[in-house]
């Protein structure tokens, strides 16, 4: 009869349950790998409950869906920088809620901004993908700034020319869905399915972007 490990003699080691030790995400350690099949895997388990997340701050279907993206594109940048110190969906919900808490920012500022039109507008840092504040940023927080601003630079400069004109229009200068069918003539649901495919070609550029780098390092 085999004893306890309360029946080992004093100093010996006390054998440890298997079932104790950390549990490896098989998806995460695919994530880390940037395989793309992993990361569309990740966002159909996910992408319901980050879209609640994140209409219930923003209540308007078109800019959450468009929010929701954007926290993928997130994940899927700082993938590595995620220590595993929670579930990576805990990570995910949280990255989700301050996107869509930043979104709430923008507006107000931007709706601010309209009624000073001869104003200074309020700087903008970006750390994560997401709106720090008026603060000066600390030097860590500019060289991230600094190398996700090369990165998603380099990944435009591959984009199909249409693509890249939405991406731009919509993420980099802001402009309202109104906004783009005047200047683009097209219609709202063309508009739509275009910007998603514009969206989906940035985070595959990005993914390479990513992979090319650590490649050279």
């Amino acid at each position: 009869m085999t004893g306890s490990p309360q029946d080992a003699p004093p100093g010996s080691p006390v054998p440890r349950d298997p079932g104790s030790d950390p549990v490896v995400d098989p998806l995460l350690v695919r994530l880390r790998r940037r395989e793309e099949a992993a990361f569309s895997e990740f966002v159909r388990q996910n992408q319901d409950q980050v879209f609640g997340i994140v209409f219930r701050y923003l209540r308007n279907r078109a800019e959450a869906e468009d929010v929701a993206q954007e926290v993928f594109v997130t994940v899927f940048k700082s993938i590595e920088g995620f220590r595993g110190e929670s579930k990576i969906s805990t990570w995910l919900f949280r990255i989700a809620t301050n996107h869509a808490k930043n979104r709430l920012r923008y507006r107000g500022r931007r709706a601010h901004g309209r009624h000073r039109e001869f104003e200074a507008v309020a700087e903008y840092a970006v750390d994560d993908g997401g709106v720090l504040g008026e603060r000066p940023p600390r030097p860590d927080e500019a060289a991230a700034g600094y190398e996700l601003e090369g990165t998603i630079g380099n990944a435009l400069a591959t984009l199909d020319p249409d693509h890249r004109k939405l991406i731009v229009l919509r993420e980099i200068e802001g402009r309202t869905y109104e906004e783009m069918i005047t200047m683009t003539g097209l219609a709202p649901g063309t508009l739509k399915s275009k910007l998603h495919r514009a969206r989906h070609a940035l985070m595959e550029a990005v993914q390479r972007q990513g992979g090319n780098r650590d490649d050279q390092g």
